[in-house]
């Protein structure tokens, strides 16, 4: 029997993209918060009323945005905060539903979506011990890969390939064409 290479986690693009979301995860959060407090300010200053307002006066006057800064500055503040959407209802799905789902959560919280940023690892494990029962350093890296891939499992699914490898354990005889 030929010997399975075992592939690194890390070399799936799943992980790299859930990896690159979590890492830009605070920046995003952070830039939304700014944006948001940027348009309401302007709109107070400019028509001496809030967005809602300003918004609602607009739609029961049947203006049309489309096409405008306004309307283009509102699309890129929904999308940001539907990412963050994404990121936290995956996050809470991994949270309650995964087997090792409040390990996971909490190392990944502490990680990368705490409003503060951990300064490096050791502080971030500081901060995991009453949820990790002796975890060490060597721990944290290696629960942290599994975290993120189960996080990125959760976020896009697991790929056809995937799945045929999986039967392929299963039915090692039985064709895939189907």
């Amino acid at each position: 029997m030929a010997t399975k290479k075992v592939k690194n986690v890390t070399d799936d693009p799943h992980y790299h993209d859930t990896w690159c979301l979590l890492k830009k995860y605070r920046d995003v959060v952070w830039s939304l918060e700014l944006s948001v407090q940027q348009v309401r300010n302007k709109f107070q200053i400019e028509f001496g009323k809030s967005v809602e307002d300003f918004l609602e006066s607009i739609y029961l006057a049947g203006a049309d945005l489309s096409g405008t800064d306004i309307e283009h500055h509102a699309r890129c503040i929904q999308r940001s905060a539907q990412m963050i959407k994404l990121v936290d209802s995956a996050m809470e799905l991994l949270h309650t539903r995964h087997k090792d789902g409040e390990a996971y959560y909490w190392l990944l919280y502490y990680t990368f979506t705490t409003p503060q940023q951990p300064h490096n690892a050791y502080e971030i494990i500081d901060k995991l011990r009453p949820h990790i029962r002796d975890i060490s350093y060597a721990t944290y890296f290696r629960r942290r890969k599994d975290a993120i891939k189960a996080l990125g499992d959760i976020l896009w699914g697991y790929t056809a390939r995937d799945s045929m490898e999986i039967l392929e354990q299963f039915f090692p005889d039985s064709g895939t064409d189907t």
